[in-house]
């Protein structure tokens, strides 16, 4: 029996889409962590006491000895590991247990700039054996800039994307939708362009809900003019799977996850494009995807017509990176 180590995104996360990302890493990793021993540590809360490493503490042997380790899905990699709150919570005192560990999924940050710092850090940690599955080719350019190997495996929530379950997936309008925003803080002003989407939503659909997918979402939807219209659905995963189970739904917002989510539940999506996450998933494997500015011009004629989705997932290379780990 093998000890698997799996670093856990959505562990002190502000934002439910890292539920939706570790859902589907276990689901896609079922093979290798059946039959095995599992442990799940933070990637953004520290995982160990720097106290602890120091004194290689029983615990820390324990992990550090993991047969594997799997960093799961998110746009884990920020370029500068010196900002005040990284997404991999990592630095020399605290990560040594962690060396080793192979990407599932993982997205590099936005920018171009990285520094001697965070470059030495990645290469101490990463694992340098196995090949790492990032989600677009500016992630995989970044891993092999670090010396690493990398597969562009698209991100993990899409693996189960076929092109046969896509063929079930509706073309024609539904009668509701379910939406989501993106509240930046806690005074994020009203972005026209989502203004401009809550209205189309409530011109074309009978019923129209939100999901609240982020915590500053609620308060961002509540300076909406038109929000009373709009039926709230809980923060929480399972109040959203409830809701995709049903019939008769469209999804249209800029949440990414909140919009695969609703794909892998066989719902017609609309992807908002807002930064270069989905940007580039778009680019590589072709979702129903109009970026923040074309709202006012292609969000209604969109909703509107008849459409089919054809996601192109590069299933050759994610078995190839899945063999690695069943020899």
């Amino acid at each position: 029996m093998k000890k698997v180590l799996l670093l856990d995104t959505s562990i002190g996360t502000s934002n439910l889409g890292d539920f939706i990302i570790m859902e589907c890493v276990r689901k896609e990793l079922a093979p290798v962590l059946s039959g095995n021993f599992c442990y799940d540590l933070p990637t953004h809360l520290p995982a160990f006491n720097s106290l602890a490493v120091f004194r290689n503490s029983f615990a820390v042997q324990n992990y550090a000895g993991a047969d594997l380790k799997f960093a799961g899905g998110s746009n884990l990699l920020v370029k500068d590991l010196r900002t005040h709150y990284p997404q991999w919570n990592i630095h020399p005192f605290n990560s040594k247990p962690l060396n080793g560990v192979v990407l599932v999924g993982v997205g590099a940050g936005a920018g171009d700039d990285t520094n001697r710092y965070t470059t030495k850090l990645y290469n101490k940690v990463l694992n340098r054996t196995y090949y790492h599955s990032v989600r677009d080719e500016r992630s995989k350019a970044y891993v092999e800039s670090l010396g690493l190997k990398a597969i562009n495996t698209g991100c993990v929530t899409m693996w189960m994307l076929t092109p046969e379950f896509c063929r079930t997936i509706p073309t024609k309008k539904a009668n509701r939708c379910v939406f989501t925003l993106t509240g930046r803080s806690d005074v994020t002003p009203v972005r026209e362009e989502e203004r401009q989407m809550l209205d189309i939503l409530l011109r074309n659909y009978e019923t129209v809900y939100c999901w609240i997918q982020g915590d500053k979402d609620f308060d961002y939807l509540k300076r909406f003019a038109r929000h009373e219209q709009v039926t709230v659905v809980p923060p929480s995963v399972e109040a959203y799977d409830k809701l995709l189970s049903q019939e008769d739904l469209d999804y249209v917002g800029t949440r990414l996850h909140g919009g695969v989510y609703a794909m892998r539940h066989g719902k017609r999506a609309i992807i908002i494009a807002i930064d270069e996450r989905a940007a580039e998933i778009h680019k590589w494997n072709h979702l129903n995807c109009i970026s923040l500015a074309e709202i006012a011009e292609k969000l209604e004629p969109m909703i509107r017509s008849e459409f089919a989705t054809e996601v192109k997932m590069p299933f050759d290379r994610i078995a190839q990176w899945k063999a690695q780990f069943m020899r």
